[in-house]
């Protein structure tokens, strides 16, 4: 199931057009580089494995290629948000439907997994056939891929979305990580000469036999990632169990693994889908229509799918600047909001609610607002520009007048 070369440069593009959820799931790799390694022998433990360095831990996920499998995954995530009646699931759910799309859309739903802890149901059957459901109380949303199609289905709605995998059927699944595997691979693209990577024992997850492969910042100062463990199947190399905590301890701010799994192949049925009768079905291809504004007004499907607005193009086409290294590495890019709305400055209600939220902060940058969560934290400085990485305040503030 490993994206070849073209397929992984879409999914890192989609997961930068992720930013504009109010807060991404995870902000790890800001900036990949070259592999250096901390040889480790695996430390005795139950179960009792064959010993492995951190190297060829890493080299075993990296030739894994598992292309049948089924299970279920437990995914929790704790960013510390303020807890305001489900604002953070509903903006990030808004800002990719933009208020006029299908609740069946993907990118509409699968944005709940920024928060909260759920349960997905997940198959696959080579790069042509993957389903991962959603369970939800008295409700489930599947998104389906099976050859050239592939179906959004939200069962609470009935709303049925359709579209194509013609331009690449992984990135309608992978537009936020769901599985290990995902995590993992973000994860890996952080290991640097500034990251300590060692075998710390062994475990069983799901009933298989795994190895742990710890990832840790060698120098703590100014990161708000504590380590990171991956749980990695002996037999296969397929990570079982993604385990993130903070630098300042307590509760995993990304807790995801199965719970079960089984690498037998799925039956065929398993990817078959049929519009329900009565079904609301909304096509790819008409999701992003619009009157006279085009995909600029829509933050959802049209801005996925279509032509992007300006603002994108912008970003699309500059990309950040990164301050720092490895684990302490900032993106900075320009948002183009001069006297942004969640500044100190901004105007209107919104602006006000937004600022209150986040912590007023000035410099010679200026005036500005930082919004903290446990692992990622963003500057947003009333000239428009956005400071983002897995940092902390301090830093992100040090950085912004660094740069002026």
């Amino acid at each position: 199931m490993a994206p070849n070369e073209s397929e992984a440069h879409d999914l890192r593009a989609g997961r930068r057009k992720a930013a504009r959820y109010v807060v991404p799931v995870t902000v790890v790799g800001v900036a990949a580089a070259t592999i250096g390694l901390v040889p480790a022998l695996a430390a005795s433990g139950d179960p009792d494995l064959p010993k492995i360095t951190a190297q060829q831990l890493i080299e075993k996920i990296a030739e894994s290629d598992v292309q049948q499998l089924s299970g279920t995954v437990k995914i929790s995530t704790d960013l510390g948000l303020p807890n305001l009646g489900g604002l953070e699931s509903g903006l990030a759910s808004g800002a990719a439907r933009g208020g006029d799309g299908s609740s069946a859309d993907p990118t509409s739903k699968l944005p709940e997994l920024a928060s909260g802890t759920h349960t997905l149901r997940v198959a696959a059957d080579g790069e042509d056939r993957q389903k991962v459901s959603l369970i939800e109380n008295a409700a489930e949303y599947s998104l389906i891929h099976n050859g050239k199609d592939v179906w959004g289905y939200d069962s609470k709605s009935n709303e049925v979305f359709h579209g194509t995998a013609a331009d690449g059927g992984n990135k309608h699944r992978d537009e936020v990580p769901a599985t290990p595997k995902d995590f993992a691979d973000e994860a890996l693209k952080s290991v640097d000469d500034t990251t300590s990577v060692k075998v710390d024992g062994t475990a069983q997850v799901a009933g298989r036999d795994a190895y742990k492969l710890v990832i840790q910042p060698k120098h703590a100062s100014g990161t708000t990632v504590g380590a990171i463990s991956i749980a990695v199947d002996a037999k296969t190399g397929m990570p079982l169990k993604f385990t993130l905590t903070p630098a300042s301890g307590g509760a995993a701010v990304v807790d995801a693994g199965f719970t079960q799994i089984s690498f037998a192949r799925p039956a065929a049925s398993t990817f078959d889908f049929t519009p329900p009768k009565g079904a609301k079905v909304t096509e790819e291809k008409d999701a992003g229509k619009d009157t006279g504004k085009g995909a600029e007004r829509k933050g959802g499907q049209g801005r996925q799918f279509h032509e992007p607005g300006a603002s994108e193009k912008g970003l699309a086409e500059n990309g950040p600047k990164v301050l720092g290294k490895g684990w302490n590495s900032i993106a900075v890019f320009d948002s183009g909001n001069k006297g942004g709305i969640p500044s100190s400055s901004g105007k209107g209600d919104l602006s006000g609610f937004l600022g209150s939220l986040g912590d007023q902060v000035s410099g010679k940058f200026g005036k500005g607002t930082v919004f903290s969560t446990r692992l990622v934290n963003a500057l947003i400085t009333d000239d428009g520009k956005v400071y983002v990485g897995a940092v902390t305040k301090d830093t992100l503030v040090k950085a912004a007048n660094a740069g002026r």
